[in-house]
């Protein structure tokens, strides 16, 4: 199996899938196949697990390659843009259309649309969506014609779309046409093996030319410490910051997460450090981590984790400010 992954590795397509780790090669081992067939596919997995960049995998691995691939974010357009985004409008459609507009499905046409959020689809755009699957065909905000269409649409979620279709606030009969395959993509806690290895990668891929600095042991420990609620994409950036902050050839744990001030008058010597500032920095990081883990499971609501810490939401919202942890990040679609 690692050799089969290996050798896809190496292909264009999926140079930026990196991982060896099992959850990783059991997630990525189906692509060639998948992609060698035109059917949908629902794409799932937490947010910054690289959903799209699987979802493009699949497209230049697939025969239509040399065709458009539209990708849209239905969680980032208000419901009332969403359907005219998709499909378009015809000139006097509403108020303000003074001309016709080609929308997403059409740019995409012998080519592949990727839905990301696709699980904040509006009724009436899946609808809609539901009969491009079903019959290759759609029609214009305004017009009366249904305009035949070649895509194939990829959809993607950090939400469970069965779920959400079992307690009916996402179509069924939707549900199961974009499921034809289902993609599920480890969060970065499932594949530990591999964040040092993304983590060269990341140094090799964003370094400054003429500098490719190392990560000292207790940086790696640190990496290999961190929970990273916000996955592969928390890594990426935390590697980015590092590699502009750091003034060394090595960057060290302070270069990739807080740093913790070292009390003037500290006796360090060497690699040895006083007690007390040792205790901080262990006190440091269980703070963090135990921050990051509270906030993530309440979704970013600053109340409810307040709550369950037994702390005032002010002083929990003061330690969040300290460890650079913004709510607004854990937030669920």
């Amino acid at each position: 199996m690692e050799d089969v992954i290996r050798r896809l590795q190496q292909t264009e397509a999926l140079s930026n899938l990196v991982g060896r780790s099992d959850a990783f090669v059991r997630a990525i081992a189906c692509l060639p196949a998948v992609a060698a067939s035109d059917r949908s596919v629902l794409i799932t997995g937490e947010t910054g697990t690289g959903k799209e960049l699987v979802a493009r995998a699949i497209h230049y691995m697939s025969a239509r390659a040399g065709r458009p691939m539209v990708a849209v974010n239905c969680g980032s357009l208000p419901d009332t843009l969403l359907e005219e985004e998709l499909f378009g409008h015809e000139r006097g459609a509403f108020t303000g259309a003074h001309a016709m507009r080609r929308g997403l499905v059409a740019e995409a046409d012998s080519g592949t649309l990727f839905l990301d959020e696709v699980d904040t689809m509006p009724h009436k755009a899946q609808v809609s969506l539901l009969r491009v699957l079903q019959e290759r065909r759609y029609r214009t905000i305004g017009s009366n014609l249904e305009r035949a269409v070649d895509v194939r649409v990829l959809g993607a979620s950090n939400e469970s779309l069965e779920g959400l279709a079992s307690s009916g606030r996402f179509r069924t009969d939707l549900y199961y046409r974009l499921s034809v395959f289902t993609l599920r993509l480890p969060p970065l806690r499932e594949r530990r093996d591999d964040i040092l290895l993304l983590a060269a990668h990341f140094v090799q891929k964003h370094a400054p030319a003429g500098r490719t600095p190392a990560f000292s042991p207790a940086a790696v420990a640190s990496l290999e410490a961190h929970d990273w609620p916000g996955n592969v994409r928390e890594l990426e950036n935390v590697v980015i910051r590092a590699l502009h902050l750091a003034e060394g050839p090595v960057l060290g744990p302070s270069d990739l997460f807080d740093a913790v001030p070292a009390r003037s008058g500290a006796n360090v010597s060497g690699s040895a450090e006083a007690f007390n500032v040792a205790k901080q920095r262990v006190l440091e990081a269980f703070e963090r981590q135990y921050l990051t883990r509270l906030i993530s499971s309440h979704h970013g609501n600053v109340t409810h984790a307040a709550r369950t810490a037994g702390k005032e939401r002010r002083d929990l919202g003061k330690l969040l400010k300290k460890h650079g942890l913004d709510p607004q990040r854990f937030r669920a679609s």
